[in-house]
């Protein structure tokens, strides 16, 4: 996954969510939940890459930081709960789609939420 079509393509096939241009900057795409609106993957352009905002659980937050350079405190997010991810093709296709899988779980609806303990 390097391109925004693909991330954005990827992130559309979780069960209820869409995709949104919440700026006048059409950058900035997010896919949200439809249930909470709650996002779960802000992806943008940067330096040239695409980068793709998640949410992290803060036990593995830093696993991600340490394991992969293209896994950065977020931009512009609360770098606690939040990773950026630049696909720069330096991070294995499962394990993007892990991480987005992460964000997506802890971002919906609590009622349909996992236990993640």
């Amino acid at each position: 996954m390097t391109t925004r079509s693909e991330a954005v393509d990827y992130c559309l096939t979780y069960q209820n969510v869409y995709q949104d241009y919440p700026f006048s900057d059409h950058n900035w795409c997010v896919i949200r939940h439809r249930e909470n609106r709650k996002v779960f993957a802000w992806i943008f352009e940067k330096e040239g890459l695409i980068w793709i905002n998640v949410k992290c659980n803060p036990q593995w937050r830093q696993l991600w930081r340490d394991t992969y350079p293209a896994v950065r405190p977020a931009y512009h997010m609360n770098k606690e709960h939040w990773n950026s991810l630049i696909l720069d093709g330096t991070i294995p296709q499962k394990e993007i789609e892990r991480m987005i899988q992460e964000s997506y779980d802890l971002t919906m609806p609590s009622h349909r939420r996992r236990n993640f303990a």
